[in-house]
């Protein structure tokens, strides 16, 4: 199990040329960067937030790395992002999220919103070996879509946002209960309980 931040990836099933998603950049790709350097992989990442698509576009972007200013999501179109609402109050100027979490709020950004199955038919894809998703609060939806898909990607990365407003930890429950049901075990969790790691391993129980 290699630890990258506070995300753990099963490193046996990492291949040269393996394809990984990796949706919510924000201003980080140091996890990218590692598995393109030390296992070759080829990253597919996608961010809409203006500050994500503007720090990139600064950026020298290793060889492998594929970025999209698509937002993913449980359905195609277009989604309006609120800036998050930090716990002091005050609004963020780079985490945005699909919760509003303040009546008549007008600061929202519209993005472009493609689902998984729309994204792999685009791109060409036929298996995704890594999908990390760090998408403040649109987890849930885009796992729903997933698990009504035939794509089953190798491993599930997920950070959980039941912390935020308008979220419930009952669906974070509910989303791992649907995952092990369908055939993913979990098999870590980080310090911060956020962040999850699943194999799909139908075979095979919780480890």
């Amino acid at each position: 199990m290699l630890k990258l931040g506070e995300w753990r990836v099963f490193t046996g099933l990492l291949r040269p040329g393996g394809i990984v998603y990796s949706l919510g950049v924000g201003e980080d790709i140091e996890f990218d960067r590692a598995l393109i350097e030390h296992y070759r992989m080829e990253i597919y990442a996608f961010d809409p937030t203006p500050n994500s698509v503007d720090w990139l576009s600064r950026r020298a972007l290793p060889p492998g790395f594929h970025f999209h200013p698509w937002a993913v999501a449980d359905r195609n179109g277009v989604l309006y992002l609120f800036p998050r609402r930090k716990r002091d109050g005050s609004l963020s100027s780079t985490m945005f999220t699909l919760v509003e979490d303040c009546e008549g709020r007008t600061d929202g950004v519209e993005v472009p919103a493609r689902t998984l199955d729309t994204i792999v038919r685009e791109l060409g894809h036929i298996r995704i070996d890594v999908l990390k998703m760090d998408i403040e609060g649109a987890e849930y939806g885009v796992l729903e879509g997933l698990l009504a898909s035939t794509l089953r990607p190798s491993q599930l990365l997920v950070e959980f946002h039941h912390r935020h407003a308008g979220l419930d930890p009952s669906q974070t429950v509910a989303a791992v209960a649907n995952l092990r049901e369908a055939g993913y075990a979990l098999v870590d969790i980080s310090s911060t309980g956020r962040e999850f790691t699943f194999l799909f391993r139908p075979d095979l129980g919780d480890v």
